[in-house]
């Protein structure tokens, strides 16, 4: 059995349906997941747990996930990033700059997702991959 290089997954959104949907779907799949429900509390979260992925909500509030992700960048900048969002055609350049790995829409299609966690995996596998000194 391969190793899984995502272990622990951050969820957070403010809609407490959606939030626990992709919580039960991606510790189905085998991940460990915690929730938290706006970004400040992410926030808080990820300091004080190591986490490897996070996948945020964009339109929360009290702090949208733009900002949520660039605070969580400061804190760890090795930590990979993906929004969700009704609309992420709009939001592709400013999530960029802010360290988002991938935007993906909401509603998701669980193929959808799945195929994204094995891309997140294979950019892992990728970022642990010694480098070759010649």
């Amino acid at each position: 059995m391969k190793t899984r290089l995502v272990n622990r997954i951050l969820v957070v959104d403010d809609t407490e349906i959606m939030r626990d949907l992709l919580a039960e779907v991606l510790h189905n799949d085998g991940y460990q997941v915690d929730k938290a429900f706006d970004g400040i509390q992410a926030v808080e979260m990820v300091t004080h747990s190591q986490y490897d992925l996070v996948i945020t909500d964009m339109h929360m509030p009290r702090q949208n996930g733009l900002i949520t992700a660039r605070r969580i960048r400061q804190l760890a900048p090795q930590l990979m990033i993906v929004m969700t969002d009704s609309y992420p055609d709009k939001l592709g350049d400013a999530a960029s700059r802010e360290g988002v790995i991938a935007v993906i829409c909401k509603p998701f299609d669980l193929t959808e997702l799945r195929n994204l966690m094995h891309r997140i995996e294979e950019l892992m596998a990728a970022r642990c991959k010694p480098v070759d000194k010649e």
